[in-house]
């Protein structure tokens, strides 16, 4: 049995997110009054995702605990529904961007992080704060994937809703430039036209191995599971 039941998990890393959301928000900085406010950050942007989640997750939570003993058939597919949506967020969203949102932020962070969190930003976000935007994602989406499995939807399907979301937010950066004459990040002002072409390629391209990352690494925490279940019945079997 686990130490810790994953529904409160989930709804202890949803109040969480609520917390860094509000505290974030709360902050009187300059770059959330400009053009696209904190939407231009993909940072925030995740935030949001990994917060929406995770309520969908609790609310999943909730709704099996009430419909738990009923035979409504119409409360079962309304569950399934919620089920089907929790699943689809974990593997198109909230896992690909999570882990791509934590890796190349640290990542360009260790190289020069005046490229993405210029020394400036201290004097505005406690360094707790940073790492519950930055660092704390990470774990808490592999404890969701490692508690409850989830169904990915089919590779052509998943991988189309990765690269929509990843143009999409390209889009968005460039339109901001076109309308600001600013890049939402450093890095992209010290980017050639034609580099910057290959960075957003490579970025789009990042973000759909880390779905596929996400597909193998819950086939393979479920199989392993699955076989461990499997292994404990044989003796009663016999």
């Amino acid at each position: 049995m686990a130490l810790v039941p994953c529904q409160v998990l989930r709804a202890a890393i949803l109040l969480s997110y609520c917390s860094i959301l509000c505290n974030y928000k709360a902050i009187d900085m300059p770059a959330h009054q400009t053009y696209g406010g904190s939407w231009k950050f993909l940072t925030f942007i995740d935030l949001v995702i990994q917060a929406v989640f995770f309520g969908i997750c609790v609310l999943t939570d909730l709704s099996s605990l009430l419909t738990k003993g009923n035979d409504s058939q119409e409360q079962e597919r309304q569950l399934k529904k919620l089920i089907s949506l929790r699943d689809w967020m974990m593997a198109v969203l909230a896992f690909p961007v999570g882990v791509f949102v934590v890796t190349m932020f640290w990542s360009i962070y260790i190289y020069d992080r005046e490229l993405v969190y210029p020394k400036l930003l201290d004097n505005f976000i406690p360094a707790w704060l940073n790492h519950g935007m930055h660092t704390t994602v990470l774990p808490f989406v592999l404890i969701e994937m490692r508690t409850t499995h989830h169904q990915y939807p089919s590779r052509s399907c998943g991988l189309a809703a990765v690269c929509t979301f990843a143009v999409g937010y390209i889009l968005w950066v460039c339109w901001i430039h076109h309308v600001t004459g600013v890049w939402a990040y450093p890095l992209l002002e010290h980017l050639s036209p034609g580099v910057r072409v290959v960075f957003f390629a490579a970025v789009t391209v990042i973000i759909n191995m880390f779905y596929l990352v996400g597909e193998v690494l819950n086939n393979y925490i479920w199989d392993t599971q699955k076989c461990i279940e499997e292994g404990k019945e044989k003796p009663k079997l016999d």
